[in-house]
């Protein structure tokens, strides 16, 4: 019989405190679970979360007041329409980027403006506004660049258009240099108060700022937002912004508007990837899931003309033939990502890098894709529970490499590029991601710097998945009210996380791989006589395919739509032995080396897990063992040859020493 396997994950667990959640329930009308999880996003008092729960309440500076560069942006805009200059919009690759440039393109030309846009190429010339497009412009005559979602950290592009005599607006949100450019102004939520609720712009943003006070300086507002509004909520959405502030407020509202889109390139986006089919209403996840990859796949791997063209077209027929493109790309996209972390996963278990030695991850094989490494990096931190830098060498010349980092909570990718800057060409990002690049000879010496940096912030214990969960909630709370709370309170994203609930002691009644490798299930708990069955999804979770038969879940609510009828669903995120079927635990030393074992009753089983995550899985009377390393894969070894046998005896030893029954799984 096949052992089970146990996620390597670590959980937290918040503690529900009554006193606190109980005034909030009283103000909000919501429920004691959901009163719990507005407490652990911060919103402690009745009257904050008041408005967390209808932002629409609260009364909000005026842009203008915040931005102290904003007029001044608005009048450079309408001098140069007025003098009828050539505007260009330098904008980016990326789906903040796109729609940013979108957006104004389809407010300058609805003002009559003489505009155009230029992105710089992802794989020749990187990320930003670059010397060869300011010269490019300089050389056609025009009197206006506006860049979007890039230029803060350009200070000698900015600075030779300004040699040059051509204006520059920069629009961005990305973190400050120490010297920022010589720009005409500048348009940046960093410049503000940390405790501005324009803060969490991204790029689109930024954008959508702009654009309004422009078109309403001008009295050509009316009618007009809905198109700005639909494509800030794309691009924010899509390029992960912090859903608080502002960006909750807007997007309420955006996502209410996108099903009655008017904009044909939105409306076809939407037909071929499927959301239309699935609901009435668009939810960050149909973007996050289903809109962003399509728009994200092109700047990735293929011409960002294409987006561009099918968020300013107004022809039915180019915005289908546009959207379909996109749809191909992100088919291409998905065999890519999937063939390179498939190498990824290969290239560790033969052994070759020490990640968990290291505390970080640092790998770089030739011929993968610069546009979709960050992807499959974001997929490894998910996996493994370890910062990841992921990097290929450059097309045609191996003496140089380009990277992207993504990180874990206890660790900031931006100041670990800082830490290794003097090996590293151009660097950026913040704290949970960037992008980098370096000479091939700098690799070790880059690798070996991290390690160190690591090592100042990171303990083994943090490097498994983190698994936050929200409140405990039996399957008697999982009612189709407490369902509509939740989702009233969209939209749940980044700085603002959907809830994860815990349910304890749970059967599984059944159990089957479905589609690639993939979990579908039916559980079901017993609440004094009463049983109440769910039914539950488990997304890549094939390698733990048969399930113990009795768990605790980590689970997100979802509501299933199939041939009409509408379910609710457990999306799990976890799952783990019960606390209860524990007899004993400790943990020891063991030839230099921490472990910590358990002893499992009902399943008579003693497992053994190293401070590397390497789980070993013995059950009494079997010379036969399970050995489960970091990469999930199960092995089976032979526990009374070395030096298995010296581990499981020093386990029982252990063991033998802890004399309370444990309280802790």
């Amino acid at each position: 019989m096949k052992q089970p396997m146990i996620p390597s994950q670590r959980w937290t667990i918040s503690e529900f405190n009554s006193e606190q959640t109980n005034p909030l329930v009283e103000a909000t009308g919501l429920s004691p679970l959901l009163a719990q999880v507005l407490i652990n996003r911060g919103f402690v008092t009745p009257d904050i979360a008041q408005v967390y729960v209808n932002p629409e309440t609260e009364t909000l500076p005026l842009p203008q007041q915040e931005f102290p560069d904003l007029e001044k942006s608005v009048d450079l805009i309408i001098n140069a329409i007025e003098a009828e200059e050539s505007i260009i919009i330098c904008g980016d690759y990326d789906a903040d980027g796109m729609t940013s440039t979108a957006l104004l393109l389809r407010t300058l030309r609805h003002l009559g403006a003489y505009v155009d846009y230029l992105i710089p190429s992802r794989m020749k010339e990187g990320y930003g506004i670059n010397t060869r497009i300011v010269e490019e412009c300089a050389s056609h005559g025009v009197g206006l660049i506006l860049t979007v979602d890039n230029g803060i950290a350009a200070y000698d592009p900015i600075f030779r258009a300004v040699e040059l005599g051509i204006e520059v607006i920069i629009t961005d949100h990305h973190d400050l240099p120490e010297t920022l450019p010589p720009a005409d102004a500048i348009l940046n939520p960093k410049l503000l108060s940390e405790i501005s609720p324009y803060r969490g712009l991204a790029g689109v943003g930024v954008a959508y700022v702009l654009a309004v006070r422009t078109a309403q300086k001008l009295e050509k507002l009316q009618g007009f937002t809905s198109q700005l509004l639909e494509l800030f909520t794309l691009g924010t959405i899509a390029d992960l912004a912090p859903l608080v502030g502002v960006n909750r407020r807007w997007l309420k509202r955006g996502l209410r508007q996108l099903p009655k889109s008017k904009i044909p390139g939105v409306q076809a986006l939407m037909q071929v990837s499927g959301v239309n089919d699935v609901q009435k209403t668009v939810k960050p996840d149909d973007i996050g899931f289903r809109l962003g990859p399509r728009i994200n796949a092109i700047g990735r791997i293929s011409d960002p003309q294409i987006v561009i063209e099918l968020l300013t077209t107004d022809d039915d027929g180019i915005a289908l033939e546009k959207a379909m493109q996109c749809e191909q790309f992100n088919k291409k996209r998905q065999e890519l990502c999937e063939t390179i972390q498939q190498e990824a996963i290969a290239y560790l278990e033969a052994g070759k890098i020490d990640w968990l030695r290291d505390r970080v991850l640092v790998i770089v094989q030739p011929n993968w894709h610069h546009g979709v490494i960050g992807i499959v990096a974001s997929r490894l931190v998910e996996q493994l529970g370890v910062p990841v830098f992921i990097g290929t060498y450059e097309e045609g010349d191996t003496s140089k490499i380009r990277g992207s980092a993504r990180g874990i909570p206890e660790f900031n990718i931006f100041d670990a590029l800082e830490y290794c800057q003097d090996l590293l060409g151009k660097f950026g990002g913040h704290k949970a991601a960037g992008g980098f690049g370096l000479e091939a000879n700098n690799l070790e010496a880059f690798r070996e710097r991290l390690s160190e940096f690591a090592h100042q912030y990171l303990e083994p214990k943090h490097l498994k998945p983190l698994v936050n969960i929200d409140a405990i909630a039996t399957f008697e709370d999982l009612t189709n009210d407490f369902y509509q709370q939740i989702d009233s309170l969209q939209p749940w994203g980044i700085g603002n996380e959907e809830p994860i609930f815990l349910s304890q002691n749970v059967s599984v009644v059944q159990q089957r791989v479905v589609g690639k490798d993939h979990l579908k299930l039916t559980l079901s708990q017993t609440t004094g006589e009463k049983v109440i069955s769910k039914s539950a999804i488990a997304w890549r979770w094939g390698n733990y395919f048969p399930l113990p038969p009795t768990i605790d879940v980590a689970y997100k609510l979802r509501e299933n739509h199939w041939q009409g009828q509408i379910t609710l669903e457990l999306e799990l995120v976890g799952f783990r032995l019960p606390q209860a079927t524990a007899e004993k635990q400790t943990t020891y030393d063991y030839q230099g080396r921490n472990y910590h074992c358990c002893l499992w009753e009902d399943l008579n089983e003693l497992r053994i897990e190293n401070d590397r995550g390497n789980l070993l899985v013995v059950s009494k009377g079997n010379r036969n063992g399970q050995l489960k390393t970091n990469s999930q894969e199960l092995k089976t070894i032979d526990v009374t040859q070395p030096p298995y046998y010296q581990i499981v005896k020093a386990a029982v030893s252990a063991l033998e020493e802890t004399t309370s029954p444990l309280s802790d799984g």
